[in-house]
């Protein structure tokens, strides 16, 4: 089985090329953001404050998370319910990046990822598939883009939801992510040391899958 993992901050782009690349490669494209994404959205819906390690804890013996596909798309599966329409708020963002550094919500997960590469040609993304959940991966790309960058992007996604939304408060908001990110003390977003480095912030995405396809069939 053959494995790509792209790891990078939030808003870097990384779950689009992702897809778009495995849709090339006809690999399957595991989200693995959107299956933490998905265990924070339980802890808010059982009012677990994210500081409550033992309580987060706990909860992670009551959680079943799952990955379906339903007309190629990932669908991911909390417990039973399709949970694909609850999980990209900017509540649950930052619930995912308050719990994620918890052991017991990344060994909950980590098994399941590392079992779906053992089965199938998987492209990943996250914040350590390359550090962490695949080492071995055949290709591993740290893709970034600048702060003010992936706040525009975010911005634009937002407006078009309809959604109230501020360009500075999401910049300060991304920083923030960032900083927490880079200094929690389980997994660490960083690259690994084979990575290879894309920075998106002056270029199309189609720029990006053919940069990402290419080192691929390089590598």
């Amino acid at each position: 089985m053959h494995s790509i993992a792209i790891d990078g901050p939030a808003g870097a782009g990384k779950s689009t090329i992702a897809k778009r690349v495995a849709k090339e490669l006809g690999f399957i494209y595991v989200d693995t953001g959107a299956m933490y994404r998905s265990m924070a959205l339980y802890f808010l819906r059982h009012g677990i404050p994210a500081q409550d390690e033992e309580k987060i804890s706990e909860a992670c013996n009551e959680i079943t998370v799952s990955i379906e596909y339903e007309n190629g798309e990932q669908q991911v599966i909390l417990n039973g319910e399709n949970v694909n329409g609850f999980i990209r708020t900017e509540e649950v963002s930052m619930m995912t990046s308050d719990t994620s550094k918890y052991p017991k919500v990344r060994e909950k997960l980590l098994s399941l990822q590392r079992d779906l590469a053992k089965k199938k040609d998987v492209i990943m993304d996250g914040r350590d598939i390359g550090t962490c959940v695949l080492p071995d991966a055949d290709l591993k790309i740290f893709l970034t883009a600048s702060p003010a960058e992936r706040a525009r992007r975010r911005f634009k996604e937002l407006q078009e939801k309809g959604e109230e939304c501020d360009l500075d408060t999401i910049e300060k908001d991304i920083i923030a992510r960032d900083e927490q990110d880079m200094n929690r003390e389980i997994s660490p977003l960083r690259p690994a040391e084979d990575a290879s480095f894309v920075d998106a912030s002056y270029m199309a995405i189609e720029e990006v899958v053919d940069t990402v396809v290419s080192m691929y069939r390089k590598a």
